[in-house]
Formats: structure tokens, sequence, C-alpha cells
């Protein structure tokens, strides 16, 4: 129970709910009145406008919707226009010409305003005069229950025909007569009514509910419940009985009768509902509510029982109860200014208890209340309590203890968490009610500082959070409750346990509730010590964050000697040993803060204490124990430093020989096995750091040894740590490393001591574990490497720097090892800043002339990782670790020694920040970006730090230095915008368009339209300047042919190209026919596609294709022949996507094709199913080459792959030829006609040289031809096993009707077997376009006659 569900105290003891405190108004919201009152009013006048467009009537509803949602926290604002809002609507159901579809909508409207306000407030306004009753009956009669498009119109009519039960007439008075025709009757008003509740009790929608509130208003008149209350509570008991919760009808039955019992019980009079409530107490109990698995029936249950004991007792006010004050702020400021004329003296009245009498019913209510304080939902908890508080008021002051005392025995460490929740609910309500006198306060305030720490482990979590929650919830309760003369002796215990929970709970709600409870004690009771201070730090904003409140806030209210020890004890005796391991490292760390203000305290009873929990078999407490065992040693020591006075003063001989031997405890009972030993491994690396720190005397101790062991042992087996773990227990080894080479192994400030050599081997062993087959051990090593101080680096430096350069190096072994890869370059980047840069200094000493080359070149190469595997692109973290160590490393040089940053290097620096600027990736967009803004506005006293920054002077006028902190580079609209400027400078302009290019045909939505809206931008510039779109036009085609075939650049950068094209970008160019820049880019695209089998590449060259057909030319000519092509492709999809395009790119560019021709090549476009088979498709596509003056492709049976085996007899066929030799591969090539032979023209990508001349007198391929191929080594070739195919001369078909197929070997030069045919100079059998298939034989399992699978198939 939160304290923003909590009701009001002091109200009445049946609508303590829904009565608000006397002067206090709702702040929850920022609004001040209806601002939307002239659009509702539009709306609601327009509604016979909207009838009969059925979406501007969803739209309006919407709109309406939207405006009273904003006024759901501060619904009093729409008060003062609920009426003229009512009367709209009003007029429009009571006029008898609007159309049904019309009052439907007006219900709904009503509605909404209904579910903002509340249904009692918004009642009150509805008609209810004796001329609306049977208007009313007769549309709830029209009805159709059924119908769930107008559940509202009936929710509504229910409620409305509530209100008319309220009259002051007799219903029989309006019935008139009866007797409508001779021996027929009419139903009375009465008996329509009851008919109308009763069955629409048991719908299944909202009306349900709307029905139970009819029930109540209309059974409790005086002129029906004489007549038809016992009948109807009959009818509810019997329906009860015979329903079940084990059924949805059972469900509903049950929901809408006991809503309606309820609700008779608590508005009828005592004395009507009194004969019956025994009668529906023991029906309710045979019910077996309380084993129902439904929460609202278990509700509802609860909800009846505490109206029954309501019942059963006399209403009064019982005079024992504790009061304080009134509810009216003028009456309490009249009783303050009494008391300060004259003390007070409290009376109590005598209770006039004799006599009265306690029925029986009320034991079984109050055990079935109490059994609801343990409910398993918040819901059913919450309503016992409030029904534990209403009964309990009625009751004697003796039996009223006895309620409080069962109440208290639900905080037992036996009971769930369930049952401390309830009993803190029930607590609050007793004590808001006075119902809980102060001798009973210490037996109250002690289980509630049990229930504020209560927490239970529960799998891999905890519960307890509503516990405290609650428990809060009484503090607050209590502190507006009680004088504080009455809780004086609690104050320092409650304001503790407030002050621990609020800045050491895990959860964030009870944080806040304790810092309500905190601020209602400190304005209430005015007896907190330092309350205003600790709430203006701890206010409500202040304790949303965990590590604040451990790390800052905390700290801050120790300085209040009341609160450091409990503070202090609060995180030994619970938060070291949680559950949760980030709660564990926060507690030492407060710990360690807390230490200042109580450092005797801390050395003589905390450190001993911790260090008996570190040999706890409780693996979290042994854990949190050598954390906050670490911390607080590191600070008594740094305090004993700061104070100048011995460390011995804070720690003793017993507690420096405790924290040594920890480490060999947990070695010598091999805790640092299994998964527990993850934790204490990562523990003891936190206690070696915050030792070495502390400078221990523990030089030339075998602990040292011990403590290396560990951190290797640790590194080396990082791979078998779970991933979760695994980046946290490697930099806690890495920094323990740290620290313990930097404290000792040296002897003086920077000096090695004398077991050098041992100490070198350190960097020996880490240089020989770069090399192992585990990644994770390449990262710890490498990053432990980065970590060593400066004194065992100097003279091993090139080896430490060839090492992890060799890290970062990608091999066919290592090319998932992307995290290795970005730990060694920061573990560059880290050794670079330790051993500083001396421009003439030694290679092995520190960062000069013959090393930082190599060094750019490795952080370079690691910008150019974009190692994708199943995580995604895993090298974009290689990209990020590249960007920072070359930021850290060009900075290092630039304040330093800037003669080593030469003018090439810096160059590529720049420029591969701005195209990592200008790619998808937001997170590393930005990055880069914030890198590149960097390196171009470091300055120091003597100017910019970094030289030859090429163009620095256009950049800081394109990148101004506001930039730097204003733009939020993550946002593709603030980024890409500023990025494109970059492609005016001619510098960058490759690498910006290598990045664009990535961005523009990427796939996310954002990115795609803010890059291509600036892509777009920088082109309108140039448009017009042929020049500057040559130049442009040259380094995008350079882009292409640098990552030809790389899927990664080149699929974006054909989407780039059709887009630009398709914009015009490129209109200038098409004023010279067979312009360089169109012809290029149609041979790197054929160059692209060539047997390429990527349908998003494909379909992306398709449209690149047609972009092309503008350009006037030979190349015209070419473009078309290429999507010919393409429309018998073996993929279908390939087939339509080209007929589509090139039927739209003929609608777009029809002048490109003669006009006496244009028709008939769009019917033949429009008109054929190109994913047909393609010998279907092959004679249309013949025939738009015709048209479009275009040879004719034709095919030709591709060379194969396989090599003739000779046979060993005459009878033997030899082994089955493979599946690939099974098929008939064909290219289709442009060839010779017959009437001139000759050798074929060879056409294909970058101009289709052939490698091979074509012998003399070979035979030209054709598509009927049976030559028969071979692929055979050709030893003159000299190269071994190079293989070129072989032209043999035609041989007469074999008699069983196919070709022999021969599979094996490479033959030699000569071949008896084969008739002694000399091997004869290789064919290049050069084709253009995708290759066509067919299968010579049918066989199960044959792949699909469009796929292309084997490397060598049969010719026939």
């Amino acid at each position: 129970m939160g304290l923003s569900e909590e009701p009001p105290a002091g109200a009445s003891e049946d609508g303590l709910e829904d009565q608000p405190e006397d002067g206090v108004l709702a702040q929850g919201g920022a609004l001040e009145a209806f601002g939307d009152s002239a659009e509702a009013r539009a709306l609601l006048g327009g509604l016979r406008a909207v009838l009969g467009d059925r979406a501007a009537r969803e739209g309006v509803l919407q709109r309406f919707r939207a405006i009273m949602d904003k006024y759901q926290e501060q619904p009093h604002l729409l008060d003062p226009h609920l009426e003229w809002m009512m009367n709209m609507l009003m007029d429009v159901v009571q006029d008898k010409t609007s159309p049904a579809d019309l009052v439907h909508l007006a219900f709904k409207f009503l509605y909404i305003i209904t579910k903002v306000r509340g249904h009692k407030t918004f009642l009150r306004l509805f008609p209810h005069e004796v001329a609306d009753v049977c208007p009313v009956l007769d549309m709830v009669a029209y009805q159709n229950p059924k119908d769930h498009e107008t559940w509202e119109t009936r929710y509504m009519l229910l409620l409305w025909l509530s209100v008319i039960c309220l009259i002051p007439f007799d219903f029989s008075r309006l019935d008139g007569n009866l007797l409508c025709q001779p021996g027929q009757m009419r139903m009375s008003i009465m008996d329509r009514i009851l008919q109308i509740a009763q069955s629409y009790l048991v719908v299944s929608d909202k009306a349900r509910d709307a029905a139970a509130v009819l029930v109540s208003k209309f059974i409790t008149r005086p002129d029906v419940k004489q007549k038809v209350m016992a009948d109807f509570l009959d009818w509810s008991l019997c329906t009860l009985a015979r329903a079940s919760f084990q059924t949805i009808e059972g469900v509903i039955a049950m929901d809408g009768t006991l809503q309606a019992l309820a609700q008779i019980f608590k508005h009828g009079e005592r004395e009507d509902c009194l004969p019956y409530a025994a009668t529906v107490l023991e029906c309710l109990d045979r019910c077996g509510l309380p084993d129902s698995s439904h929460t609202l029936l278990r509700k509802l249950g609860v909800k009846l029982v505490q109206r029954l004991g309501l019942t059963f007792l006399k209403p009064r006010v019982a005079k024992w109860r504790y009061q304080r004050g009134c509810r009216s702020l003028a009456a309490n400021l009249q009783v303050c200014t009494q008391s300060q004329r004259e003390p007070r003296v409290r009376t109590q009245a005598p209770d006039s208890e004799e006599g009265y009498d306690v029925p029986e019913e009320v034991e079984l209510v109050t055990e079935q209340l109490l059994i609801g304080l343990k409910d398993k939902d918040t819901v059913v908890r919450w309503s016992a309590a409030k029904g534990i508080g209403r009964v309990a008021g009625r009751l004697p002051q003796e039996l009223a203890d006895d309620v409080v005392g069962s109440v208290l025995d639900c905080f037992s460490f036996q009971e769930t968490d369930d049952a401390w929740h309830g009993g803190c609910l029930a607590l609050a309500e007793l004590g808001r009610r006075g119902l809980l006198l102060p001798p009973r306060l210490p037996d109250v305030v002690a289980v509630i500082l049990k229930a504020l720490t209560y927490e239970e482990k529960r799998g891999a979590c905890s519960v307890g959070a509503n516990v405290r929650d609650a428990a809060c919830y009484v503090c607050w309760a209590f502190a507006r409750a009680y004088e504080p003369q009455e809780l004086k002796p609690f104050v320092a215990e409650i304001s503790s346990a407030l002050v621990v929970a609020t800045v050491f709970d895990r959860n964030v709600n009870c944080r806040r509730a304790a810092s309500a409870a905190f601020q209602e004690s400190v304005g209430r009771q005015g007896t907190f010590p330092h309350g205003i201070d600790i709430l203006t730090t701890a206010d409500y904003f202040a304790v949303g964050n965990r590590s604040n409140c451990f790390l800052v806030i905390s700290s801050f209210i120790a300085g209040f000697p009341e609160y450091t020890r409990p503070m202090i004890d609060h995180l030994l005796t619970v938060k070291t040993s949680h559950w949760d391991g980030v709660i564990r490292e926060l507690s030492a760390k407060a710990l360690c803060n807390l230490v200042r203000w109580a450092p005797e305290y801390s050395a003589t009873q905390v450190l001993p204490r911790l260090l008996s929990m570190t040999r706890s078999p409780d693996l979290h407490a042994r854990h949190g124990a050598v954390l906050a065992c670490a911390e607080v040693a590191h600070s008594l020591c740094a305090l004993a430093v700061q104070q100048n006075r011995p460390v011995a003063d804070y720690l003793d001989e017993t507690a420096v020989q405790g924290l040594k031997q920890i480490h060999q405890q947990l070695c010598d009972r091999q805790l640092y096995r299994g998964l527990g030993g993850e934790l204490m491994r990562q523990a003891v690396c936190v206690l070696i750091e915050k030792l070495s720190h502390s400078k221990m005397p523990f030089r030339g101790d075998a602990v040292i040894d011990g403590w290396q062991w560990l951190i290797n042992d640790t590194l080396r087996h990082l791979h078998h740590v779970s991933s979760h773990s695994r980046q946290q227990i490697k930099e806690a080894a890495v920094s323990a490393l740290a620290a313990l080479c930097s404290e000792y192994y040296t002897e003086g400030p920077g000096e090695a001591d004398r077991d050098r050599a041992a100490h070198e081997g350190l960097v020996t062993r880490c240089l020989a574990e770069l090399q192992s087959p585990e990644e994770m051990t390449r990262c710890g090593f490498s990053l432990a490497l980065g970590a060593l101080p400066g004194f065992l680096l100097r003279g091993r430096l090139q080896q430490v720097l060839a090492g992890l350069g060799a890290v970062t190096h990608i091999s066919p072994e290592n090319v998932s090892f992307a995290e290795s890869r970005r730990d060694a370059l920061k573990a560059i980047a880290r050794v670079c800043r330790t051993v500083g840069a001396r421009a003439e200094g030694a290679p092995d000493e520190a960062v000069c002339r013959e090393n930082v080359a190599p060094i750019y070149r490795t952080l370079l190469a690691c910008l150019r990782d974009y190692t994708t595997d199943s995580r995604g692109d895993v090298g974009a973290w290689v990209r990020e670790a590249a960007m920072t160590s070359l930021m850290d490393l060009t900075l290092l040089l630039g304040r330093d020694q800037p003669e080593l940053i030469e003018a090439p290097i810096c160059q590529q620096v720049m420029c591969c920040l701005a195209q990592q600027a200008s790619e998808k990736i937001d997170h590393f967009r930005a990055h880069a970006a914030r890198v590149f803004m960097t390196l171009l506005h470091a300055a120091g006293p003597a100017g910019p730090t970094v030289p030859h920054v090429p163009h620095r002077g256009e950049l800081e006028k394109l990148f101004p230095r506001s930039d730097v902190a204003s733009v939020n580079w993550v946002a593709p609209s603030q980024a890409f915008p500023r990025i494109a400027r970059l492609l005016g400078l001619p510098t960058y302009r490759y690498h910006v368009l290598l990045g664009l290019a990535v961005s523009v045909g990427g796939l996310t939505e954002s990115t795609v339209r803010h890059s291509t809206q600036s892509l777009f931008a920088h082109m309108k510039g140039i448009r017009n300047d042929p020049q500057a779109l040559e130049s442009f036009g040259e380094v995008l085609l350079q882009v292409f042919e640098d990552n030809l075939l790389n899927y990664r650049v080149s699929v974006p950068l054909l989407r780039m190209l059709d887009q630009m094209l398709a914009h015009g970008c490129f209109d200038v160019l098409t004023a010279q026919e067979d312009h360089p820049f169109c012809v290029k880019l149609l041979a790197l695209c054929k160059a692209e596609i060539h047997k390429s089998k990527d349908v998003q590449k494909l379909r992306s060259s398709v449209a690149v294709f047609c972009g092309m057909v503008p350009f006037p030319g030979d190349v015209r000519r070419k473009v078309l022949l290429q999507l010919l092509l393409l429309l018998c492709h073996p993929f279908p999809v390939i087939r339509k996507t080209t007929a589509s395009q090139v039927y739209e790119m003929l609608l777009t560019y029809g002048d490109t094709v003669g006009a006496d021709v244009l028709d008939e090549v769009m019917a033949v476009l429009s008109g054929t199913a190109w994913d047909e088979e393609l010998h279907l498709v092959r004679a249309q596509r013949n025939h738009l080459c015709d048209l479009l003056g275009v040879p004719r492709p034709q095919l030709v049976p591709k060379v194969t792959n396989c090599t003739p085996r000779p046979r060993l007899h005459q009878g033997h066929r030899g082994p089955s030829p493979c599946r690939a030799h099974r098929r008939l591969r064909r290219a289709e090539v442009l060839s010779c006609s017959p009437e001139q032979p000759g050798p074929a023209r060879p056409v294909g990508p970058l101009g289709g040289r052939a490698l091979h001349p074509q012998a003399p007198g070979q035979p030209v391929l054709r598509a009927a031809s049976t030559d028969r191929l071979c692929q055979r080594q050709v030893p003159s070739a000299g190269r071994k096993g190079f293989c070129a195919p072989v032209a043999l001369p035609p041989r007469p078909p074999p008699t069983r009707g196919v070709s022999r197929v021969f599979c094996g070997a490479s033959a030699p030069r000569t071949d008896p077997l084969l008739g002694g045919w000399p091997a004869v100079q290789p064919l290049q059998l050069l084709h253009v376009g995708p290759l066509a298939t067919s299968r010579t034989r049918s066989s199960p399992g044959a792949p699909s006659p469009h796929r292309v699978s084997g490397a060598c198939g049969s010719v026939h």
C-alpha cells in the first residue's frame, strides 16, 4: 500500500475514503482550469454533422477522450463545466427525432465524462423528474444486452435510472390502471425496474456495475423495501448458491450479486437489513470465496462481510478512542491558541458499555476479515484492513483491544509477507481512527521497526517491498494521529529507521515512502532531530537515485550524531549480506564514506565483525564482508594519513593480520572455485587494490605472491566466468594488478626493486598469454599490460606494443575476437599515456619518432573493422575503442610533442573520424563526432593542440565551438545536416561519402530520411555546376570501385545511387553522349552483380539500371540489354521486379524508346506473367529485344568443372556421377549470327576482356552444340592444380541416349582413353547476365531448375 493510496485521516467511518480533507486541494497536476472548454463545446455541438461519417465520428470520439484524459488527476476542474456538457448531450438524447446512432454516440460522450469525474458526482446532473421515469424505462427496454457496440448506452441508462429511483413519490402512483385488456395486466413500474436490474446483474459488460448501483438505490426505497426486498435477497442468495466460481458464467453472476448485496447493506437502513444479515452471512460463508482464484470475488466477499458486521453492530462513535485535534484547520488553530493561554488536560469520558450486547456473528465477521488480511492480493488486504478499522470502531474497548492483538499476531516470522503487509495496513487504519490506544504503542512500534527492514529471499529475487512501504504508511499515519508526547519515547527509533529506509532501501518506492513519512513526522510532530536539514537533502526527487542515496545523501545524514551509528549498524548487519550484489557493493562504499564520522567505532567494532564474517559459510555474507573490509580499511588508512596519525591508531596488528589472511583462508577452503568463486575473486581483487593503495606493510611477504597468482589465474581463466560478471571481474583484476605493481614492486617512486628479473617475467607472461586461443584471456592480459606502471614497461615498450598490435590483427582464427581487439586498443592508448612521449627518445622507453607511425597504423587499421557475427556489428566495439585511443594519443602528442604528429597522419585521423561520424549507428556516430570536435577545438596556451588539421579554418566555421556542447550528435536530425557540410571539402569528401552511402542506403527510417535530405541538400548546391558535379561523381565512383563486392557498402551504395538518379542529381551529365561517369557506373554495376544470387543486390541494381536509361548514347543500349537479361533471371522475383521497374521507367522516360513501339513494349511488360517458367517468358523477352533494337541473348552450354575419368573395362560404367554433374548449366552470351561466323564478341563486366584467346579451328559454342567440355589440368599453366576449360571435338551420342560424364582426378596432358586428344588452349567463356539452368533428368529431391548448385555440370 503506497502513501498515495491512503484515505485521509479523521473522516467518518462509512465515508472515510470518499471525503477529502477540508481546505486541502489536489496538487498532483499543473493544470489550473478546464482550458479545453471551447474545443469540447465545439465537439459536442458537431455530433450531428459527423454522424454519417464513421471515420470522422471516431476522430471526434478520440479527440474528446484525449481532452478528458488530461484531467484524470484533477477531475474537479471539470465541475463548473459539467452542467452545460450534460445539457448539450441530454438535448440529443431526449430529442425524439434523433436517430438511434446519434443517441448511442451521445451516451459514449457521457460515459467518457463519467469515467473521468466519477459517477457519484456526475449522476446528480441527470434529469430526475417523474416525467422521466417511463421514457428511461422504455429506452432501457429497447436495448440489446448482447450488442457489444452500445454498452456505454446501457451503462449510462442504468445510472440514469438509479437517479430517477430517488424521486420522493410512490411508484404505485405512477402505474395508473394496470389492466390494459380483459384478462391482461401491464407490469408495474416497480416490477419493470426490478426485472431490468436482475437481468443486468448477470451480464458480462460494465452495465453490471451500474445495475448494482441501481439495485442499491431502488431496493432501499421505503415503498420498495417492504414489498420486494425479501424477494430480491432470496433471489440473490439463490443465485449465489447456484453459481460456481469455477465457470465464467458463475463468476459473472457472483460478481454482480455480491456488488448488489454490498451496496444494499451499505446504503440500506440497519433496521431493514438486520433481519436478513445472518442469513446472508451464512450463505456467504458456504460459498467459500476465500478459496476462489478470482481477486474481484474475494474483494467483494470481504467488502460484503464488513458491511454485514457493521449491520450487526449499532452505529456509534467509540468514546474510548484516542483523539487528536479536529479536521478543521481553523478549529485546530483555535485549540492551539487556547492551549497557549492555559494548559489542556486530556480527559476520557466513561464509555457506557453496560448492556451492550455484541452478536455472535461479529466473531465470524472478524475472523473472515483477519483471513482477508492474509490474502495474496493487495486490494483484498486493503479492503479487509478498512473493514477491521470500521468494525473495531463499533466494538467495546476490550473487544477492540482483542482485535488489535489478533492483528499483531500477523507479524510472526512464521507468517508470509502477505500477512505482514495486511497487518501493517490494519494497524495504519486503527491508528488513523484513534482505535490504537497509547498503551499499545510499544508493541506496535516494535513490529513496525521490523517491518521497515522486512525482506525475504525468494529464488532469484526477494519479497517484502510492499511490507516496507506499508510500514512507512503506518509511520505516516501515526504522525498524524498522535500527539508529540505520545510518540516521544519512540522518536529516536522511528526517525533512525525512517532515515535508514530513505537512503538504504533497495526499492525506490520504499525510499520515497519513507521520505514522505519522515517529512510528515517532522511537520506534525516536530520532534525528529535535524528534520528540516535532512528533508532539504533527502527529498522526493533526490532519493530516486539509489547510488546518490547510498554514496551522497547517507554521508550527509551521517554527519548528525543521532543517525551515524544506526546507519552503520544497518549496513553492517543487513546490507553487507544482502542477496543483491549491487547492494553489497554500494553498502561497502557507503561504509567507506561513513567511517570518517565514527572512526573509533569502525575500527573497534565494525572491522572485527567484518573480519569474522569473511569466514561465513554464506556466500553473500562472505562476499559483502570482504568488500566492506577493503573499503573500511582503506578509509581508516586515508583518515590516519589525513590526520597525520599512525595507521596503527586505527588498525592494530590483529586487524592487519586478519586482512592479510583473507586470501589464504579462501584459498585453503577452495572458495575460489565454482560460481561462488566468481564473487570471491572479484571481492579479493578489490581487497588487493584497496590494501595496496593503503600501503599495508606487506612488502616482501608471501601474500604478495599469492595475490599475484590470484590475479594471473583470474585473467587466464576469464572464459570460465559467467558472461554477466566477466567484465566486472576483469576490471577488478586489472585494477588490482596496477595497484599491486605500483606499491609492492618498487623501492622508491618510479624505481624497480632488486628483483627486477622476476618482475620482468610478469611482462613476459602477459605477452605470452596474448597468444592464447581464448579470447577472454587475451582481453584480460591486454588490459593487464595497459595497467602496468611505467618502470615495468620501459625497456620492453617495443615488445609490448608489438604484442598488443598483433592482437588487433584479424586472421581467420580470431575473426570473431572483437572484444580482445577492443581491449588491446585500450591498452595501447593506456601504455602510451603511461610511458609518455619524447620525440628523440628511445623506442623502448617512450613514444618517439620511430614507433609513433606503427602505433597510428594499428589504430587506423582498426577503424576498418566491420566484423559481424550473431551478436551484430561487433566491429563497432573495436572502432569505438580505436577512436578513443586515437583521441588520447593525439592529444598526448599534441600537448607534449606536437612535432610527432605528421600532416598525412593527422589527415588520415580526421578523415576516418569524419567517415565514422557519418555512418548509421547512432551511438558510434555520436562518439566519432565528439572525438572529431575534441581534436578540432583542443587548444593550449600556445594555440591549437593538434597540428596539421586539414581545412582547419573552414572546419571551425562549419563547426563552431558551441556545437561541441549544444548539438545532440545521437539525433540524426541534428548530426547529418552538419556532417554533410564536409562534402564541400575535397579532403573529407571521399570518407564522408563512404559513410553516407551506408546511412542513406540503410534500413532505419530516421537515419535514412535525415541522411538523404542532407545529401540532396548538398547535391542541390552543385547540381548546376558541371565541374563540381563531375568531381563529385569521380569520388562516388571511386568509392564504388574500392568497395566492389563488399556487401556492407555496395548494396547501400546501390540504393543511394538509385535515389540520386531518381531525383535527377546527375541530369546535367545527360547532355553528353556516353559520359564517362555513366559508362564507368554501368561497368561497376555489372561487375557487382556478376554471378550474384543476392536478391537485395539484384533488386537494387535493377533500380540503378532503370535510372541510367536517360543517359544517351551506346550506354543506353547496354543498360537496356542488362535489363532484358534480368527479365530471364532464374529467380522469379527478380524477373517480376525488373518488369515492374522497367514499366515505371518507360512511363517516366517514354522518350527514350520509339513512339511507334512504346505501346507494344508496355503491353508486353504488363501482360506477361514474368514469374512463369523460363521457357515461357523467354519468348516475350526476345520479342522485347526485337522491339527495342537489342540483340537477342542466346543460350550456350557452360564450361563444366569436371574431369573425365577413364573406364576400367568395356562393361564398367564407373561411379555414378555427382549431383552437380547431373545439371546442365547454361549461360546467356551474345554470339555472332549464323550468317557471319566468327568468334563470339566479348561482352562482360569491365569491358569483357578474354583472358585466353580462342584457338583456331575450334567450333563456336551455340545452344544446339553437342560439344563436350570438361575441366582438365593444364601443366603448362605453371601452377599446380590450375584447371582451365578445354574444348573437345564433337562426338556421337552414346547408345543409351545420354552423354557419358566422367568424374575424377585431373587427366594428363594427353589422355589415351580420350583418343589421344591433346590439351588445347583454354577458352574464356564469356557471358552476360545471370545463369539459366535446366535439369537433364528428374530425380527425387532434385533442386529447382531455378537454382544452380554444385561447381560443375554435364553438357548434352
